[in-house]
């Protein structure tokens, strides 16, 4: 059923997936990809074949493509062709295809080009034949080189009438950011063409000839001006000059005559529109089976006849331009605009990225938004055969599709991230539309907390404990945390992909203070009792188990990658049951033969930190930290990375163990054997030699004796291999074990310990470790929260760290940790009582009640007073008569009586009693007083947790006299949505393996392997997603590196555009992606870009955090760096000064930064002319070279070199001011030599700071180099060998670079300046 649904979901008339990306895109991603249906892998012919070939064979090992495959991804890398089309009214024009390609791709490319966009409704005819839009273009007989296809129009249906309204629409509104403003449609910002002004790279070189530093200005705003306290908000959103797009039309909207009278019907009516000209004309159009025409209609009187002059059209819009002058000549210019845009700025993002804050947007009558609102479908669905979709026939049948080889898994891998997307929009839908009340209960006879619903084939429920289901788990807190944990099973099982076992599509979304849970339907679920469709697991949390052959025999395909342990509980009748999952994973059998599993929130063990179990012990590691605490729920889980890492320490450990037990033995034995040796005259050191040969494979008893300890040691479940698992049951509440005390379980409970302990003692310090060498770089709360996953830890723990950062040695470079900490502890127990704020508060009263919150919560104001909204005080009896539909308390203006006071002293308990953090805060004046926080980032922090967005305008924190915001402040609310995130897997070991050969040095082999990546991401994911963001950035650096600057703007500028769509623009991702190619505009000449593009990056910084983060160094000292080159020598100075003193706090006065930022300094000072700052400066970095690298360094050498220059420069500048002094003005004065900075000069400084380093090498450097870093593997892994896991890296590898997210080739500066 799917693949027709499938492929018909992604095409049709929504705009979803390639629709726009235009033939230009086919110079853009690769040379025949002009639709992301299927950009093909490397398009281009330049490739021949032998060399793809051992290319191919280059990559194998690394990402375990087995021969097969290899010659698949030749076989995908067929190259496109040209074929002419013949479209009506315009000259023939050809087009580029590839063989891979749907005929249905190039109806989007006609759609989407500037001179055939208004047509919809055609066929594709070759040689008179009408070709099928679902076939592949490879399998169509004759279609070759130079074809000739012929646009053909067809009549309309209704169907196809109103696709070509909606699309007119589009167009129309093509340049509208309102969508994006407003969340819809997968709708999203971007700014970077503001500041780039139009496009980089050779176009923008051609607009720019001449010499670029006259004109330059490089006065940096006010605001964002280093020791600056201004954090303006205004400039987030940048507004164009032309804030209104043009308009073409006054209104376009259904007319109140449809639906056509059955007498119009049979002449060929399909509906009536009504449009408003700019000349204020009022027209009434048909739409027919033929095409468009203007009939005799007024607003009262209905006349279908057709106006005198008729005219029938095939397009609206070619009626419209006949109608309408203005529209005529408005339209063509809207439709260039359109096309001029970077098709980035145009694609819609996989999921919806909300904004927090948007400008003031006119409401504009819109005949597709109306539609959509008072119909209860989903956008889009009437384009797809048998109306609603059936979701969960629709996922289970993706993840049917064949897997065996590249092409087949791209198509399933595409197919899986498609209907995820679609099923995570429609599921946000439908849980807006349930909290707002727009949809029926399924049983509406009960309490409002425990309906559920069904809307669009999707199941809803609320995150309320009904039914005292949780009861000994937390109740309503439990039910609040299920979904996630449940969220996170799905995701770990999805991830190992067992044949034959079914997990539901699950979206949980927060919205207006609810938590929904959105599910895919088990086909027959709704028809049976639960009791009698649960064939596996219990309903009662383990009372009653069951348990089957069948899902045993899948699950434990499950059990070693999710490391589950195969267990026996006992049922209410004291059967044993076996099980290999936790109790409350249940199993069904749908109708469709399926094996479901559901309710998977405790897939993983519990986290006995916070799981006081009476006598129990945990470690001393724990113990010491004031662990087991309660918590507020039971359901405390430890994550999937934790479990990871967990396992991989312990698989060292058991090396160590066997390796060190072996090395005795062997030592024993060679004894023994030399005695008995000697005799026979062979020397002992030939037997030591073949003894060890044999040890590894010896299986004579003692060794296996000795792994066999070590196994038992580190916890192993099997005796013959590594294998360490977690029973999930241990510590559940309810669920009993036939013999509690038995060794094994003792086994269990001791493993589940000592994570928790691993968790303290290893995974907490080594973040902190990162955090101090900056590994990580956090910038905000976001980006915090995910280092913090990333190492296995969970949010609950945030409070120690904050702690363990506070009490650490390195107390002042973990400033920016700590301050973010802290905000984020603030902000999450704000989150928390929001949540409950907001069910109090009824639809009319959002924005009042937001705004009162937001004050108290931020203003200084001390008494803000919360106005009703009026409705509530008139009539109070009426209303009571009817059971009001909120969810929700009974008394709606509870939350008008909050104050700051209160509202504070309620954060200071939450945070408490949730994290275990003391924060004595009585107003937030104190907070920002005490932990040195920002207002501006506070409330960024809370609108993007909670969704709210706000009007974009200063707002005066800090005034005593009237509150902050006013409730015109409150623009929307948003829902916050958690889904799973499908994988391209082949793409992303490609993409591994590039980053390995980039590493090892091997940057062109590196840099194909990442183009190859990018194919294949943009394969499955479209053109537009977060993990091609990391892939262009990388690309972008290879290309700099390489030399090819040019390359490095394309696809850096890529990168920007797609990380400020799909993530944010003012994701702290963003923010460094601004950085990188403020870099390659300086490279390409383009300085004021450059530096447009630098101010807007340290602007973004201070709204996020503020200006003291160790990544401001780095971003002042690029602006300092540029600002020298083009002469602003007193603007530059400001910046490199607060460049020296965050790098003096982040990495302690005596560091290699520092000294480099010393060097910057002094080179300003002596642009400057003023010796005596130059030569202090310049001193105080030698001193630290001297100290750190010796004398003989060349860092050291190069800076006593400089002192020499400069101390010369000093004297003759001093001789001349005598001279001067002496002779008066008459005196002969010698010229001084001024080191203008050349822009090359310049470059080398900002490489070095970046941490790019270019090592120029001969050819036959190069192959020496190459070898050595083979030598050093070889020996590395003979190492590894003979001493099994003996950790011996740290002798044989380079140093550690220093890697941030997933850049590579980067080298701290330590490194770059030594």
């Amino acid at each position: 059923m799917v693949s027709k649904t499938d492929e018909t979901s992604p095409v049709a008339a929504d705009t979803r997936e390639g629709k726009e990306l235009e033939n230009d895109i086919g110079k853009e991603a690769c040379d025949c990809a002009h639709s992301s249906g299927m950009p093909l892998v490397n398009g281009d012919a330049g490739h021949d074949h032998s060399e793809t070939e051992n290319h191919k064979e280059r990559v194998d090992d690394e990402t375990r493509v087995d021969d097969e495959n290899e010659q698949e991804v030749i076989v995908i890398q067929d190259t496109g062709f040209t074929v002419k089309m013949h479209a009506p009214g315009i000259e023939p024009f050809d087009l580029q295809v590839s063989p891979q390609e749907m005929v249905q791709e190039i109806h989007q490319v006609l759609m989407d080009r500037e001179d055939t966009c208004h047509r919809t409704c055609f066929s594709l005819q070759l040689d008179g034949n009408v070709l099928d839009n679902f076939s592949e273009l490879k399998s169509i007989e004759g279609l070759h080189e130079g074809s000739n296809l012929k646009v053909v129009e067809e009549p309309y249906t209704v169907r196809e009438a109103r696709i070509h309204v909606r699309h007119i629409r589009d167009l129309l509104k093509s340049l509208d950011p309102s969508d994006s403003y407003n969340g819809i449609d997968c709708n999203s910002l971007s700014f970077l063409s503001m500041f780039t002004e139009g496009d980089l790279g050779e176009t923008g070189k051609r607009k720019r000839k001449g010499s670029e530093l006259e004109q330059i200005d490089c006065t940096p705003p006010e605001h964002i001006l280093p020791g600056s306290k201004e954090r303006p908000l205004l400039f987030l959103q940048p507004q164009t000059k032309e804030t209104k797009p043009l308009q073409c039309l006054k209104v376009l909207t259904m007319s109140g005559w449809n639906p056509p009278p059955g007498n119009r019907k049979m002449h060929g009516d399909l509906m009536y529109l009504y449009v408003v000209t700019m000349e204020d004309r009022h027209v009434s159009i048909t739409a027919s089976t033929r095409g468009f025409y203007v009939n005799q209609s007024t607003t009262y009187i209905f006349n279908p006849k057709p106006a005198n002059p008729s005219f029938l059209s095939h397009s609206l819009v070619e009626l419209l331009s006949q109608t309408s002058p203005i529209f005529k000549k408005n339209f063509a210019t809207l439709q260039k605009k359109r096309v001029q845009r970077h098709p980035f700025e145009r694609i819609a993002t996989p999921f919806q990225v909300y904004s927090w804050t948007a400008p003031v947007m006119e409401h504009a009558m819109d005949c597709v938004r109306a539609e959509d609102a008072y119909t209860s479908r989903l956008g889009y669905e009437e384009h797809i055969p048998g109306q609603t979709r059936d979701w969960n026939e629709e996922l289970q049948t993706t993840r049917e599709l064949p897997r065996k080889n590249l092409p087949e898994r791209l198509l399933r891998e595409r197919a899986i991230f498609k209907v995820h997307s679609d099923f995570a929009a429609a599921a946000t839908r439908g849980a807006m539309a349930v909290i707002d009340g727009n949809v029926m209960a399924i049983n509406p006879g009960e309490e409002t907390k425990m309906q559920m619903f069904i809307w669009n084939n999707i199941f809803f429920s609320l995150g309320f404990d009904v039914r005292d289901h949780y009861k000994d788990f937390g109740g309503d807190n439990a039910a609040y945390v299920a979904p996630t944990n449940d969220l996170n099973g799905v995701r770990a099982y999805n991830a190992v992909d067992v044949e034959g076992l079914y997990t539901l599509g699950t979206v949980v979304v927060d919205y207006r203070g609810y938590r929904v849970t959105a599910q895919s339907i088990i086909p027959g679920i709704l028809e049976r009792e639960q009791e009698q469709s649960v064939i596996y697991g219990s309903i009662d949390f383990g009372k009653t188990v069951v348990s089957h052959a069948k899902y045993l025999e899948l699950l434990e395909k499950t059990a070693r990658p999710l490391k589950i342990q195969k267990h026996n509980v006992l049922s209410e009748k004291d059967d044993e049951v076996e099980l290999c999952s936790s109790v409350e994973c249940k199993g069904i059998i749908g109708n469709d033969s399926r094996h479901y599993i559901l309710d998977l929130l405790r897939t993983f063990p519990p986290d006995l930190n916070f799981l006081p179990v009476e006598g129990e012990e945990l470690p001393e590691e724990c113990s010491k930290m004031g662990f087991p605490k309660e918590h507020r729920h039971r359901l405390s889980c430890l994550r999937q990375e934790l479990i990871e890492a967990f396992v991989e320490h312990r698989y060292l450990v058991f090396m160590k163990l066997a390796a060190l037990q072996l090395m005795q033995q062997k030592a024993n034995r060679q004894e023994k054997d030399c005695a008995a040796m000697t005799e026979n005259g062979s020397s002992c050191l030939t037997g030591a030699v073949e003894n060890n040969k044999t040890v590894l494979e010896d299986v004579d008893p003692k060794s296996k004796e000795v792994t066999l300890n070590a196994y038992k040691a580190v916890g192993s479940v099997s005796n013959t291999s590594f294998d360490i698992r977690f029973n999930p049951d241990i510590f559940s509440p309810g669920v009993r074990f036939h013999d509690p005390d038995c060794e094994e379980l003792q086994k269990q409970k001791q493993l589940l310990k000592d994570a928790a302990a691993f968790l303290v003692s290893c995974q907490i310090p080594s973040l902190i470790k990162d955090c101090v060498d900056q590994t990580v770089l956090p910038m905000d709360g976001a980006t915090l929260a995910e280092a913090i996953h990333q190492r296995g830890i969970n949010i609950r723990y945030l409070a120690k760290i904050v702690q363990l950062v506070s009490k650490s040695l390195a107390r002042q470079q973990l400033d920016h940790i700590h301050k973010l900490g802290v905000t984020e502890l603030i902000t999450r127990s704000v989150k928390h009582i929001f949540k409950i704020y907001l069910q109090g508060v009824e639809l009319s009263g959002l924005s009042v009640a937001i705004s009162h919150f937001l004050n108290c919560f931020l203003s200084s104001f001390p008494n803000p007073v919360a106005h009703l909204p009026t409705d509530e005080l008139v009539s109070k009896k009426k209303r009571n008569k009817r059971k009001p539909r909120h969810l929700g308390n009974a008394d709606n203006t509870a939350w008008a009586s909050m104050t700051p006071q209160e509202l504070w002293r309620n954060i200071s308990n939450e945070a408490k009693s949730y994290f275990s953090f003391s924060m004595d805060c009585e107003s937030v004046d104190q907070a920002v007083e005490l932990y040195g926080l920002q207002k501006i980032s506070l409330l960024r922090e809370i609108c993007v947790k909670s969704g709210i967005q706000i009007l974009l305008k200063e707002y005066n924190f800090d005034s005593r006299h009237r509150p902050t915001f006013t409730e015109e402040d409150i623009l929307n609310i948003f829902p916050v949505v958690k889904h799973v995130n499908p994988k391209a897997s082949d793409a992303f070991h490609f993409f591994q393996s590039g980053q390995a050969k980039v590493q090892q040095g091997f940057l062109k082999e590196g840099c194909e392997l990442i183009n190859e990546a990018l194919n294949l991401f943009n394969n499955v994911y479209g053109a537009m997603h977060v993990e091609i963001c990391a892939c262009l950035r990388l690309l972008a650096r290879l290309n700099y590196i390489m030399g090819d600057y040019n390359e490095a703007l394309s696809n850096q500028q890529k990168a920007v555009l797609m990380s400020e769509r799909a993530l944010g623009v003012d994701h702290p991702n963003t923010i460094q992606e601004y950085m990188h190619l403020a870099l390659y505009c300086f490279a390409n000449g383009q300085l004021s870009t450059a530096l447009k593009l630098l101010y807007r990056s340290r602007y973004l910084l201070l709204l996020v955090y503020g200006e003291d983060h160790p990544e401001m160094a780095l971003l002042d000292s690029n602006i300092g760096l540029v600002l020298h080159g083009v002469m602003e020598h007193d603007l530059a100075l400001r910046f490199l000064e607060s460049a020296l003193a965050i790098n003096g706090k982040y990495h302690g006065v005596k560091s290699l930064k520092v000294a480099l930022s010393h060097h910057l300094v002094a080179r300003v000072y002596e642009s400057k002319a003023e010796f005596r700052s130059a030569l202090q400066h310049e001193k105080d970095g030698y001193t630290i070279y001297k100290n750190q690298l010796g004398d003989n360094h060349e860092k050291t050498k190069e800076s006593s070199e400089y002192l020499k220059y400069l101390t010369q420069q000093a004297v003759a500048l001093q001789r001349t001011m005598n001279e001067i002094y002496r002779n008066g003005s008459s005196s002969s004065i010698l010229p001084l030599k001024f080191t203008a900075s050349p822009m090359a000069g310049v470059l080398e400084q900002l490489n070095v700071i970046n941490g790019i380093l270019f090592i120029p090498l001969s050819q036959k450097d190069l192959e020496n180099l190459k070898a050595e870093v083979q030598r050093r593997q070889q020996l590395q892994e003979t190492v590894k060998r003979v001493e099994q896991g003996e950790t011996t890296e740290e002798k044989v590898t380079a140093p550690h670079h220093r890697e941030k997210s997933q850049t590579t080739i980067e080298s701290s500066t330590e490194q770059a300046s030594a």
